[in-house]
This record gives C-alpha cells, sequence and structure tokens, in this order.
C-alpha cells in the first residue's frame, strides 16, 4: 500500500497536474489539443490499471481484517486478537483511500482536461465516419472507442473513490462475509477514533509531523466504514465535521484544495440532508474568517518562526560542531532532527494553505502577504540547506541515533519478555504475547528498514493487549518506536517538507518578490533559496506527458523566470548602477541635493551587495549579476559612444568610477577619441564626388577636407590616414577607379566652365579690360589697376543675383573652388595610397634586397601548393615596393587629358581665364573675411576658415590654358599689395598732420584694421596660389614640357574611351573604365 502510495505521488499526480501546461497564452494551434489528448491516453490507461490495483487491495485488505476479526471461537481462528488494534494496517490503507481521493480532484478540477477530452472524442466521430481517409482500419475504431467509453467511466466522470467503497467486499462462495461482520465493524470504528484523535491532537502545535493527507485517509475511513456496515458514527462524525475550524481545507497536491465538509456532504447523501443549513453556510463564512485572520497575523507568525528557525539553525551548528557524551549528544541530535522537520512541515502546511485559499477563493493577496510567504520558502530552503551541506555528519548521527532508539526499546521488550517468561504456566494469549515480543525484538536487532519496522509495530500490537508491559512504559515505546519511524525516514520526509514544486502554480508572486528583493537591496543571498526552491519544480513538469518533449514546459518555465528575473532585478539594477555613475559624473551640475542625512532626500541603494553575490544556479545556467551588469554597461557605453564620439571622455571617466566603487571590470570600448579612423568611405565620396566637392573645404597645408557644415554638434573631417584605412579595405585598384570618375566629374565642370567664359556679358567685359591693360601698362607700371578687379565686381551684380543673394562670379568662384577640390581629392588619394603601400610593406626588411621566395621553395623542394603561394606573395611585395617607389603620377594624367582640349585654337574664349582672375581673388577674399567673421556669430551658416580649393583650381585651370606667365605679367598681388599700403599710408598721414576729433580717430583704427585684414587674406591666396603652383610645374610652359616629353622612352595617355589611368597600378584587380 505504501508503495501504491509512492507511485501515485511521483507517476501520476504531477502529470494529470500539468496537462495543458505550456500553450501559448494568446492563442492555441488548431488541432494541438487532440494531439496533447493523443499523447495523454497511455497515461489514462496506466492510471485506470493503478486504480483496478487499489481496489483490489483494498478489498482484500478488508476481507483479511474481517477474517482476522471474527466472533467465533474454535481450532480454526489463527489468532486471538482481541483488544488487539493493528493501528498500522488501518494507516496503510487510509494512505491508498486519500491517494484514490487525490486522483478524483484532480480531474475534477481540470477544465482543461475535459474540454481537450470532448474535443478528441468529437474528432473519433469523424474518424469513425471516414477511417480510411486517417488511414486507420475499421476494425480498429470500435475497440478503440470502447476503450476511451472505460477511462471516460473510471477515470474521468470524478468517481474513482466512490466505487472503490461501493464495491462488492463479500465473496460467497469463499465463504467471506465482510459487511455483516460486527465484530470488525466496531474494530473499525475504533481504530479510526484511536487514528483521529492522535492525527487531530498535533494539528496547530507546532508539532506536526504526520502529512496531513494522513487526515484525507481517516475521512475515506470513514465513508468506506458507513458503504461497508451501513452504520452511522455520529460522534466520529462531529469529529471529523469539526475539523474545519481548525483547518479549513487541506491542500492535496499543487493547486488542488480539498473542503473536507464538502466531501462528506458529497459521499454522505443522508447527513446531508440531516444536517442544518445554517451549519453549512458557517463553514464558508469560517473559511473566509480563517483566511483573513492568517493573513493579518501572518507577519508576526513569520517573525516567530523567523526568530526560531535562526536558534534552530544555531544550535543545529553548534550541536554537529562539538562533542559531548554519547548519551547525550544523541538524544540532542535526535531532538534537533525531528525539531528541524517539524518547523519545516509547520512551514509547508502554512505556506500552501495561505496560497492556495487565496487562489480558490479569488481573494488578492497584499504586497505584504506576499513577501512574508516568500521569506517563509526561504526559511524552508534555508532549514534543508543546513541537512544539506551538513550530510555527512547528520548520516552518521542519524544511524546511531537509530542505534540509540531501538536500544531503548529492546531494553523495555527484555523487562516485559523476561516478566512474562518468569510465569510458570502460559495460556495460549500469554504465548502469542510471548512470541509477539520475541518476533519484535528480533525485528529490532537489525538495520531499521520499512519492513522490520512494519512487523515490530504489528508485534508491539499484539503485546498491549496484555498487561505484560506498564502503562508508563507503554507510553515510552510508542514515543520511541515514532520517533524512529521520524528518524529513520528522516531524508525522504525532510525532502517532502521541503518540497517547494507548489510555486509553480504560483509563479505569479515571483515578479513581486524580485522587485522587494531590488528595493531592499541588504540581503540579496535570499534569492539563491529562492532559486533552490524554484528548482523543485523541475522533477514535477519531467513527468508531463501531454506535451512532445518534457524540455518543452522546462524551457518555457525556465524563460518566464529569467524573463522575470531580468526585468525586475538585473535590469533595474543595471539602470540604477548607470544612472548612480551618470550622476557622479555630472555633480558639477545642478541636481537635487542627495544627502542622506537631509529627510527630503531619497535613500540610495546599496547595490554593490548584489554584485558580490554568487552566481546563482538555474537548470542549467549560471546567472552572474556582476557579469550581466558589466556586459550591460559595456554594450551601453560602447553604443552611446559610437552615437556621440564627443562624449567619449564622460565613457571613460564612468568606467573608472565602476571600478572604483562597484569593482566592476569593464572593457574599453577602443573607439577613436574624437574621429573615426575609417572616416566616410572612398567608395561613397567616389560614387557621390559632385556631393562630396561642394559639401566639404580643402585645406592645402594640412591636407585635410573638413565638412562646410553640419547639424550635430561636430565637424567631420577627412584625412589622409582615413583615405589609408579605406584604400586598405578596398584595395589599391580603387584608387585609378577614383580618379577616373574625378575625371567623369571634371569633364561635365569644365563645360559650365566653358559656357561661363563664353557669355557675350563676361567676355566682352574680360576683352576690354584686357585691351585697357595692354593701351596703359605704361602708365600703371606693369600692374593691374586695383580699382578696374573692383568695377568689374561690382559690374557683375548688376547683371542679377540668385534667390541666395549670390551673383555670376560667386558661382564661377564656387565652380573654381569644386574643381580645385576635386583636385585635392586625387591629391589626397594619391597621398593615401602611399601612406597605405608604407604601412603594408614596413615589415620588409630592405627594399633594394628583396627576396625570391618561388625560388627558396623550389630549392627546398616544397610541395606545389607552397611555391605556387610563394609566387602569389612576390607578386604582392613586388606590387607594394612598385607602387610605394613610384607611385602614380595623377595630376600630370589630368593635365594631359584636358590640356590639349583648353588650348585648342576654337576654344579661344578659354584665354581670356587669367584676366578674370583680379575680380575672381577679390570675390574670394571678401568671401572669405565674411566666413571668417561668422565664426564668432551665434549663427554659424556660412562660416568658414579655409577654402583652399579656389587656389587648387586656379592652379590647375592656369596650367591647363599654359597662361601662368601671362597671369604674372598683371604682377596682381604686387598690385594688390601697394594700394592697401598706400591707403594705409595715407590715413596714418591724416592721423599725424591733422588734429581729428575722437570718434574719427577710432574710424581711422577700424579702417586700417580692415585694410589689415583683407591685405592678409590676399597674401593667405598668394601663398596658397604659390603652393598649388608647385603641383604643376609651373617653372615651365608648354613648349618646355613637350620637350621634355620628346625625350621620354614611355608615354602615357589617356585610351580611347577617354579613360585617364592605365589598368598597371589595379593590384587588387579593380578595373579602370
Amino acid at each position: 500500500m505504501e508503495l501504491l502510495r509512492h507511485e501515485a505521488s511521483t507517476k501520476l499526480y504531477h502529470a494529470l497536474l500539468l496537462y495543458g501546461e505550456g500553450e501559448p497564452e494568446d492563442s492555441v494551434i488548431e488541432g494541438e489539443a487532440q494531439l496533447q489528448m493523443g499523447r495523454f491516453i497511455p497515461l489514462l490507461q496506466e492510471v485506470s490499471a493503478f486504480i483496478n490495483r487499489c481496489y483490489e487491495v483494498v478489498k482484500l485488505v478488508m476481507q483479511q481484517l474481517s477474517a482476522l476479526y471474527t466472533g467465533e471461537k474454535g481450532p480454526s481462528k489463527i489468532i486471538n486478537v482481541t483488544d488487539v488494534h493493528f493501528q498500522v494496517v488501518y494507516e496503510r490503507l487510509a494512505a491508498v483511500l486519500a491517494v484514490l481521493i487525490t486522483l478524483d480532484n484532480i480531474i475534477l478540477n481540470h477544465a482543461t482536461l475535459k474540454e481537450h477530452w470532448t474535443l478528441y472524442k468529437r474528432m473519433l466521430k469523424s474518424v469513425r465516419r471516414s477511417p480510411e481517409e486517417f488511414g486507420l482500419p475499421e476494425a480498429k475504431v470500435r475497440p478503440f472507442e470502447k476503450l476511451l467509453m472505460t477511462l471516460e467511466g473510471q477515470v474521468l466522470d470524478g468517481f474513482i473513490f466512490q466505487n472503490c467503497v461501493q464495491q462488492t467486499f463479500d465473496q460467497v462462495d469463499l465463504n467471506i462475509s465482510v459487511c455483516k461482520n460486527s465484530v470488525f465493524g466496531d474494530e473499525f470504528t475504533t481504530n479510526i477514533r484511536n487514528y483521529l484523535s492522535q492525527l487531530e491532537a498535533q494539528i496547530g502545535d507546532g508539532q506536526e509531523i504526520a502529512d496531513r493527507q494522513d487526515l484525507v485517509g481517516v475521512f475515506g475511513l470513514y465513508v468506506l466504514h458507513y458503504h461497508v456496515f451501513h452504520a452511522v458514527d455520529k460522534k466520529t462524525f462531529k469529529l471529523l465535521w469539526d475539523l474545519y475550524k481548525k483547518i479549513p481545507c487541506f491542500v492535496l497536491v499543487g493547486n488542488v484544495v480539498w473542503y473536507p465538509t464538502d466531501f462528506l456532504l458529497n459521499t454522505l447523501r443522508h447527513m446531508a440532508n440531516a444536517m442544518d443549513k445554517k451549519a453549512v453556510n458557517a463553514v464558508v463564512t469560517s473559511r473566509l474568517n480563517w483566511l483573513q485572520q492568517q493573513t493579518q497575523g501572518l507577519l508576526s507568525k513569520e517573525q516567530t518562526l523567523h526568530l526560531n528557525v535562526s536558534v534552530w539553525l544555531v544550535r543545529m551548528e553548534n550541536s554537529l560542531s562539538c562533542h559531548r557524551k554519547l548519551t547525550d549528544e544523541w538524544t540532542v541530535r535526535q531532538q534537533l532532527f525531528i525539531q528541524g522537520l517539524q518547523f519545516a512541515i509547520s512551514i509547508r502546511n502554512l505556506v500552501t494553505l495561505i496560497m492556495n485559499l487565496h487562489l480558490t477563493l479569488q481573494k488578492p493577496m497584499t504586497k505584504t502577504s506576499v513577501l512574508a510567504l516568500c521569506h517563509l520558502v526561504e526559511l524552508l530552503k534555508a532549514i534543508e540547506h543546513m541537512f544539506h551541506r551538513r550530510t555527512l555528519t547528520v548520516t552518521t548521527s542519524v544511524s546511531h541515533c537509530i542505534q540509540f532508539l531501538c536500544m531503548s526499546l529492546l531494553e523495555v521488550i527484555s523487562v516485559a519478555k523476561k516478566r512474562l517468561g518468569s510465569e510458570r504456566k502460559l495460556n495460549d494469549k500469554k504465548l502469542d504475547v510471548l512470541s509477539a515480543l520475541v518476533l519484535a525484538e528480533n525485528s529490532l536487532n537489525g538495520p531499521g528498514t520499512k519492513e522490520r519496522r512494519l512487523i515490530a509495530n504489528l508485534a508491539l500490537s499484539v503485546c498491549a493487549q496484555m498487561k505484560v508491559i506498564r502503562e508508563d512504559d507503554l507510553n515510552a515505546i510508542h514515543q520511541a518506536f515514532k520517533s524512529l519511524e521520524v528518524m529513520c525516514d528522516l531524508r525522504q520526509r525532510l525532502q517532502e517538507a521541503c518540497n517547494c514544486g507548489f510555486l509553480y502554480w504560483h509563479r505569479v508572486i515571483f515578479p513581486t518578490y524580485l522587485s522587494d528583493i531590488c528595493e531592499n537591496s541588504y540581503e540579496p543571498f535570499r534569492l539563491h533559496y529562492m532559486f533552490c526552491a524554484l528548482k523543485d519544480c523541475v522533477p514535477a513538469l519531467e513527468r508531463a506527458r501531454h506535451a512532445s518533449s518534457a524540455q518543452v514546459l522546462l524551457q518555457s518555465f525556465s524563460k518566464e523566470i529569467m524573463k522575470h528575473l531580468k526585468e525586475n532585478l538585473l535590469d533595474v539594477i543595471c539602470l540604477h548602477i548607470e544612472t548612480d555613475l551618470r550622476l557622479h559624473i555630472h555633480m558639477h551640475l545642478q541636481l537635487d541635493s542627495r544627502n542622506p542625512f537631509r529627510a527630503s532626500a531619497k535613500p540610495l541603494r546599496q547595490l554593490s551587495a548584489f554584485l558580490k553575490l554568487r552566481p546563482i544556479r538555474f537548470f542549467d545556467s549560471d546567472v552572474n549579476v556582476k557579469s550581466y551588469v558589466e556586459h550591460y554597461l559595456n554594450k551601453t557605453f560602447y553604443n552611446l559612444t559610437t552615437v556621440a564620439l564627443h562624449d567619449w571622455k564622460t565613457y571613460s571617466e564612468m568606467r573608472t568610477w565602476a571600478q572604483r566603487k562597484y569593482g566592476l571590470n569593464l572593457i574599453e570600448a577602443h573607439l577613436p577619441s574624437q574621429t573615426l579612423e575609417q572616416g566616410l568611405d572612398v567608395l561613397e565620396i567616389m560614387l557621390n564626388i559632385h556631393v562630396f566637392v561642394s559639401k566639404y573645404l580643402y585645406n592645402l597645408n594640412n591636407q585635410i577636407f573638413v565638412e562646410r557644415s553640419s547639424n550635430n554638434k561636430h565637424l567631420n573631417t577627412i584625412n589622409i590616414r582615413h583615405i589609408a584605412n579605406s584604400i586598405r579595405t578596398h584595395g589599391t585598384g580603387i584608387m585609378n577607379t577614383t580618379v577616373n570618375f574625378t575625371y567623369q566629374f571634371l569633364a561635365k565642370k569644365f563645360f559650365i566652365f566653358s559656357q561661363f567664359m563664353y557669355d557675350e556679358h563676361i567676355k566682352s567685359r574680360l576683352i576690354k579690360d584686357w585691351r585697357f591693360f595692354r593701351e596703359n601698362h605704361q602708365q600703371t607700371d606693369q600692374k593691374y589697376p586695383f580699382e578696374r578687379a573692383e568695377k568689374f565686381n561690382r559690374g557683375i551684380r548688376k547683371l542679377g543675383l540668385t534667390p541666395d543673394q549670390s551673383s555670376y562670379l560667386d558661382q564661377f568662384r564656387q565652380l573654381i573652388s569644386q574643381i580645385g577640390n576635386a583636385m585635392g581629392y586625387v591629391r589626397m588619394i594619391r597621398s593615401g595610397g602611399l601612406h597605405c603601400c608604407s604601412n603594408a610593406i614596413r615589415f620588409v626588411p630592405d627594399l633594394d634586397d628583396i627576396v625570391n621566395f618561388e625560388e627558396l621553395c623550389v630549392e627546398e623542394g616544397l610541395s606545389i601548393e607552397c611555391q605556387r603561394a610563394a609566387r602569389l606573395l612576390d607578386d604582392v611585395i613586388s606590387n607594394l615596393s612598385k607602387n610605394f617607389a613610384e607611385g602614380t603620377e595623377y595630376f600630370k594624367m589630368l593635365v594631359d587629358v584636358f590640356a590639349a582640349e583648353f588650348r585648342n585654337p576654337k576654344n579661344i574664349h578659354l584665354r581670356n581665364f587669367f584676366i578674370i582672375l583680379p575680380p575672381l581673388t577679390l570675390n574670394f577674399v571678401e568671401h572669405m573675411i565674411n566666413s571668417k567673421e561668422k565664426l564668432n556669430k551665434k549663427n554659424k551658416l556660412g562660416a568658414a576658415f579655409t577654402d583652399d580649393g579656389f587656389a587648387m583650381g586656379v592652379a590647375y585651370i592656369l596650367k591647363l590654358l599654359d597662361q601662368y606667365n601671362e597671369f604674372d605679367s598683371l604682377h596682381w598681388f604686387q598690385s594688390v599689395r601697394e594700394k592697401y599700403i598706400k591707403e594705409k599710408q595715407q590715413i596714418q598721414q591724416q592721423q599725424t598732420t591733422s588734429k581729428v576729433d575722437e570718434k574719427l580717430q577710432q574710424t581711422m583704427t577700424l579702417t586700417v584694421k580692415r585694410l589689415d585684414i583683407y591685405q592678409q587674406e590676399f597674401e593667405l591666396l598668394y601663398y596658397s596660389l604659390s603652393s598649388a603652383r608647385i603641383f604643376f610645374r609651373a617653372d615651365k610652359t608648354a613648349a618646355e614640357e613637350r620637350e621634355d616629353i620628346n625625350k621620354q622612352t614611355a608615354k602615357e595617355s589617356p585610351d580611347s574611351n577617354g579613360a585617364v589611368v592605365s589598368n598597371n597600378n589595379t593590384s587588387n584587380g579593380s578595373t579602370v573604365d
């Protein structure tokens, strides 16, 4: 019978309870219910077979007890059992009946199981109509339907217990009569009363050892007694009915709640009709009052239990660590072991009862109650942890305690045996008692197995019928035997008492618990106890039979718990630590007072304790709070640094402070402090060269491009290092392709350039100015007059303005600047290529003496693959050394490809370009002064500090037109210098020769300053232009260059498609258009 109880609790209960778990909350896949029920039917068959076995066991036990307790006298009687009470048999019988009651209640309260069973039967009707469509033989359909009907009637209709007690116990053919055996009926009643009185005395006294399901079995025994003997023991009924005042309900398993009063009313209909309605209604009211009373006193009870368990833990630790006299030591340890078990049972009963009553009565729990119950669960696991941590000592001590208890029992039995053996005449009854004493003595002389203890218990029951054992000794025997039972089954009882698998049905409280742990961070170690409690759900989940695999439920449960852990604890800790770091870094800003001594200040959370917490083991993974926070901060700081590079220093300081305050070892982001090493990609610039030259400004000396304007707090820059990194990404072949794209861009821009120069308004003015310079060059001292340039600049504005108030000359200046930016970009491409090659070839020891690896591999006789790899290495090194040593003269190519067309006689209108340079440079200087002045203004739209693309463009076009000498003949910059010097001298002369008032003096000073600024800008332009001319070999004319070219043996020229660059430098396979 004990095996039946164990089988039901380990295999059947949880498999039935968990049916339907793991389904998605939003929607169920069509047909999934039928699949689950199909996988579940084998379990229902096992339940049916188990029920039949229980029926048979109950029937046989009843028949055997009936045969034992007969009023007949004669030789056929096996043993005289008058006044002998085999209570242990009734206890085991009650356990089997409790199993049947539990199965009934699990199934009756399982709505999902019934719903899926209905859907499955409906599907089977469809299969019966056309079984061939489902690939099922028609001959198997009918038997299967009969099987389902049998399962439904026996298992799913909720009559498991009722069918057991209503079965026929009499067997006429074997002359077995149970129902009419009045002696057996009286004995049955006596044992029910004795068993009930023993269990009832333990309820609520804090020393409860027995499982409360034993009381459920007592109710089953009473109902069985009524159905077998048809006799009503009103006194026992009243005792059973009044139990609701102490315990309103019983938790059978998981979240299944069983009300004893409802059970009596449903199984004993005649008693239900005789009951007063007020008494029935008082039961419901009593449940609510009991729950309310327990909830109100829960906090104080939790504190009391916490204190008692803490004292027990200290005493337990002390007892297991020290050594006393043997007798005293085993007695103390035995008491401590039993006391720990009693605490565990009391806590578990309290927690499960309150949680399930709230759930059944649909009464919400307060946060205080939830936290108190969670704390009790922690105490439960603390008790279990104490036994587990001292397992070796506890195991040894339990063995010694069992021997000590057996010894004390044997002493009493020995005395009784001597007393009985001293008598001269022994009748049959005394002989039976003496034999029972010998049997008990032999059973206790050995290991305390279940079989030996059962035999000893039955033997002592026989001994109690005579006064061979004194009353006080008999009580001592019962107490010692009770302790022996507990010590022998200590591990199993402790495991059942500390099992927190019921938390699976109440996991909704977990987020509240985690939030409280986070808010009150002084005891984070409690998390280990709670996760140990949650881990108790695993064995139950592994029993599930409706899912395709038990791992489905385990993974679902694990994901749910981890989700709550991250949302309510880990992410909150991460956020608070990040906020605290930010507040510390920005303490120089105005913030609310964080003085902890001020009443208005919010208390700071002590989060360091969480970071010192040992990794939490849950299922197959470890949760390391410190590692999680480190990963979060590393990820957050890295992402935010990439978004706002200017905040790199802030996040670096936060990393340092995180290490100092919290001991967090964060990883450096390894991002550049203020710029991205890759910069704007060469490929992207190449495809959008027209946008690039208009959005960026070129600086000739630093060889850098600066963004013209941006909506961000910073301006992007592009320098040689960026270009080199980009070339390293795409290969050196992209350099030639980039120059070809630049050539195509310049061709479009030169078309616009030609149109502007061909315009009648521009051409006529230029011809007029050139004629004036030739006719008056003697009077102007071979210098182009500044006034003519200024007049030209003003005259152009009369031709019209664009919506942004730009003249045609402004637009022409922008065109020249864009052409110059394109040439600056080509220069940067060449420099970046050389930089990339130098970085790649820096590991070659001597460029003048490069080893041939292919020859070395051949000499060593290496494999063909090695020789092929060495040949490729030689090619790469050769290509790098060639590119590093020679480079490519892209400027010369771009000059040669356009020079012939620019110098063609049909483009004679372009020959006037050098005449427009004086007013063009004057326009540029005014533009630069205006742009630099905007740097100091709040509205920085149009602000700039460099634009050397204009000088580069002027130098390039002058080279194409071969007009360096013509432009130099204007002596324009000398004319400008003399003009500003003359004006400054005139102002200084006025200041020294005549007395002027203060206001005029200030005006003259500002004028001088203005003239200095203009003169400085012109000199900067002159220096930039002189530097740019060096790139195009301004020291030689076109005729001299042609003479040099004729002396060269190799000549590079554009191909038929107008491409600029030949394919001899495409090392990475990049094609050239």
